[in-house]
């Protein structure tokens, strides 16, 4: 008798749950002068630290592997990315452009692994950057404009989903490197690129400095870093007993989770086009999602 799928299904909504109202405490914080990049390098360290406590042999496994500082990069870029952008822009319009990432994971898997899409990837591909469109050009300007209505935000977003899906890729050619090693691998990247980034950004001035501590983003910052190590047990645990393509549709509803929290909560605004353009770019990722099924 085959397993109910309730529990692992349970555990993939509640991963995406997790990560659809991340965008509340990143904002939280940043409002008591913690910037998202510090606030990133910060909770993944308590979560490398709390992995390096329970797993101490951890580490001789990722020295094992020097490939995995590919995928540190790719990590840490698309966590620095999407936690940057969800704080300071409009956080449907950053999630939906993030989620062009089945869009992005086409081309990099034909370039990386020599992937020839087919007819329907090469659908797919159209759909979601129709979307694209719709999402980013305003009404009655032309795609020659579009550069000149890109925000800041909307730029990381679609780094962000471009780092996603080559964080998949890489993933799938270090199959065979420890699973534990792979996500200790992630993690610190995560911690990383957000060190650099906001040191980098402190000296250009797009990024504040540390601030000294307060009891709102210290005790925010500590419970979001224990949700996002049990997000990650959880998406772990779900991804291990569902076909991959069940798994990829549950994860879609974190697009409804963090566009029902950020309307209700006023963080986003919903355009006629942004819906449109959001139905194309989601219509994408669940058609890639059911061909895997």
């Amino acid at each position: 008798m085959n397993p109910s799928p309730l529990l692992p299904i349970g555990a993939l909504l509640f991963n995406a749950l997790v990560w659809g109202l991340a965008w509340w405490p990143f904002r939280l914080m940043h409002g008591a002068g913690l910037h998202p990049l510090w606030a990133t390098a910060v909770m993944y360290c308590g979560v490398l630290l709390a992995l390096l406590a329970l797993r101490p042999g951890i580490w001789a496994q990722v020295r094992a592997h020097p490939q995995l500082w590919l995928l540190a990069v790719c990590s840490g870029l698309n966590n620095v990315a999407f936690n940057w952008a969800v704080t300071v822009g409009d956080v449907v319009r950053v999630i939906l452009l993030f989620y062009l990432m089945p869009a992005w994971a086409v081309l990099l898997a034909w370039r990386v692994l020599g992937e020839r899409p087919t007819p329907m990837a090469i659908a797919r591909l159209l759909l979601a950057f129709a979307g694209l469109a719709l999402v980013l050009v305003p009404p009655g300007a032309t795609l020659a404009r579009l550069l000149e209505g890109l925000s800041m935000a909307d730029g990381l977003a679609l780094l962000g989903g471009f780092m996603f899906a080559m964080t998949n890729v890489t993933l799938r050619r270090l199959s065979a490197v420890p699973g534990q090693a792979r996500m200790f691998a992630m993690f610190g990247g995560c911690m990383l690129m957000a060190t650099a980034v906001a040191c980098i950004g402190l000296q250009v001035g797009v990024v504040e400095a540390f601030p000294a501590p307060n009891a709102t983003w210290v005790v925010t910052a500590a419970w979001l870093a224990v949700l996002l190590l049990l997000g990650n047990w959880a998406l772990q645990f779900g991804a291990a007993r569902l076909a991959a393509g069940t798994t990829a549709v549950v994860l879609l509803s974190e697009v409804v989770f963090a566009s029902v929290s950020s309307v209700v909560l006023s963080a986003a605004q919903l355009q006629p086009r942004t819906l449109l353009g959001g139905a194309l770019i989601v219509s994408a990722s669940l058609l890639a999602a059911l061909q895997r099924r």
